[in-house]
């Protein structure tokens, strides 16, 4: 069974408080152990994961796993480096987030979580999983308020339209998840829950919940 270690969460945490290359320079050695740490406990995610959604096998978490550099160009934050670890375990790899749904496992201090569904899809996947809305909505209100999912999650996430879509009726019985621009089940998680023995358990559990929600919300 793999851990999230503390020494993990420590590591984010003062890298946090000390957001430059100087600092990460001369603490490499932690940043590569607490990386090996989330990668390890990806991959035997993913080695769970496949049992229940087959179409995983042989994904990688290098493949899954963003990069803690963050990108600065277009941003008024200038910090060099992401607090976080996250990996989105998604057909294909991260590549293919704006494709398909998947599973996201983010760890932050006093922010974990995790996360699944389909946010913000681009304009023909968002049409077509508001089709499947209007046409199959009883299967979508059913999947999010079956116990194994209520466990787990409340209800769909996600920004919202005040108006319904061009092309969809107010006076559609579920336009309200229509409107809906972004579909996430989402769980957050304390430092403490995140490094104790059950997590791993926690984690595969969440996601083994929203599994009918990622099929759901997949393209046509």
């Amino acid at each position: 069974m793999k851990t999230i270690d503390q020494s993990t969460i420590k590591f984010l945490s003062d890298l946090s408080r000390n957001n430059d290359r100087d600092w990460f320079a001369g603490n490499r050695q932690r940043y590569e152990a607490a990386r090996d740490n989330f990668t390890s406990f990806v991959q035997a995610v993913l080695d769970i994961i496949v049992g229940f959604d087959p179409i995983f096998k042989g994904l990688e978490a290098k493949s899954c796993m963003f990069r803690i550099n963050r990108d600065t160009r277009f941003s008024h934050d200038k910090s060099v480096y992401k607090t976080n670890f996250g990996a989105f375990m998604v057909r294909g790899g991260k590549k293919n987030g704006d494709k398909y749904p998947g599973y996201y496992l983010h760890i932050e201090p006093g922010q974990s979580f995790v996360a699944g569904g389909a946010y913000i899809p681009p304009a023909p996947w968002l049409s077509a999983i508001r089709e499947n809305i209007s046409d199959n909505g009883d299967r979508l209100v059913k999947i999010i308020n079956s116990r194994e999912y209520l466990k787990w999650f409340n209800g769909l996430e996600g920004e919202k339209l005040k108006v319904p879509p061009r092309g969809f009726s107010r006076d559609n019985p579920h336009i309200e998840l229509i409107k809906m621009k972004s579909f996430l089940a989402q769980r957050f998680f304390t430092d403490r829950e995140v490094v104790a023995p059950g997590f791993f358990e926690e984690v595969t559990g969440a996601f083994r919940a929203m599994k009918p929600l990622n099929d759901f919300l997949l393209p046509e």
